[in-house]
């Protein structure tokens, strides 16, 4: 049974966008809202697992942020950035009346807490930052510019998942079929001649193969804006995005950060694991 709603918002360039919206149940429409934010070649099924076990007590919205999902395709490629994608979310906050409200961000949704908590400091009670940091591991930036906005296709699901295997394998080692199938109905979508494609506008790659990987922006100070509330960081042990030093760093900065190292996965936890729910249920607790 479908436990979310379907809706949309419009962002300031006129694009119809997607949302899922997961209602607070009888009695929990006070708790604060939970803000899902997912990864650059992500969607809002990211969250399918995580946001109707925190909907439980509280409402949770999971975006598709422009470009990728049901949300529309921008017009023009460099419209594809983390600035106009905090743009949009702050267009959906409105629409939505969110007065204080806890973001999951992974991977880049959690370099997007990090420049919302900059800009509306008052609103964001509490955040989990998954596998990203204010320093990038330029190996790590090198390797998804290798896969993003390439438009491979696969005949079948089992396909698709064998081939999501072969390129993010190191990241989750000795995960069944069942779990890359999943993995894959996650990001993947039918195309429209019935084979099975990512779920995304390849041109979202066209700002990202841009970057230089070694010349990174200064995003400590963004860190510490969003660090003045309860934050946790989950980090893959494996990842090669997120370092342990850039992890230990942003704690030392943070006395109101928990860190949370998963042993044998990479870039991304999917937040999924008992241990991450365990941790984002401590910290909601603290936000409340």
């Amino acid at each position: 049974m479908q436990v979310y709603e379907d809706r949309f918002w419009s962002s300031r360039d006129g694009l119809k966008l997607h949302f899922r919206d997961y209602p607070a149940p009888e009695g929990g429409e006070d708790r604060l809202p939970v803000l899902c934010l997912h990864g650059l070649t992500r969607n809002a099924r990211d969250f399918d697992v995580l946001a109707p076990h925190l909907a439980k007590e509280r409402r949770v919205i999971c975006p598709d942020l422009r470009g990728r999902g049901d949300s529309e395709y921008a017009k023009d490629s460099k419209t594809y950035t983390p600035v106009r994608y905090g743009d949009d979310v702050l267009a959906l906050v409105e629409q939505e009346g969110l007065e204080r409200f806890v973001i999951v961000g992974t991977s880049l949704g959690g370099l997007m807490a990090m420049g919302l908590a900059a800009l509306i400091p008052d609103k964001i009670a509490a955040a989990v930052v998954n596998d990203v940091g204010p320093w990038l591991e330029p190996v790590g930036l090198a390797r998804i510019k290798d896969y993003v906005g390439q438009g491979r296709s696969w005949p079948t699901w089992v396909h698709a998942a064998r081939g999501l295997e072969d390129m993010q394998g190191a990241a989750h080692p000795g995960q069944p079929l069942d779990f890359w199938i999943g993995m894959a109905k996650r990001l993947m979508t039918v195309g429209g001649n019935g084979r099975i494609v990512f779920d995304y506008d390849m041109k979202i790659a066209e700002p990202f193969l841009a970057l230089d990987v070694n010349a990174q922006p200064d995003l400590w100070g963004a860190w510490e804006a969003l660090a003045r509330v309860p934050v946790l960081v989950v980090r893959g042990a494996l990842s090669d995005l997120l370092s342990a030093q850039t992890l230990a760093d942003m704690l030392r900065r943070s006395p109101n950060a928990e860190g949370l190292t998963l042993p044998g996965i990479g870039h991304a936890p999917t937040l999924d694991e008992p241990e991450s729910v365990a941790a984002i249920e401590r910290l909601l607790a603290r936000a409340a």
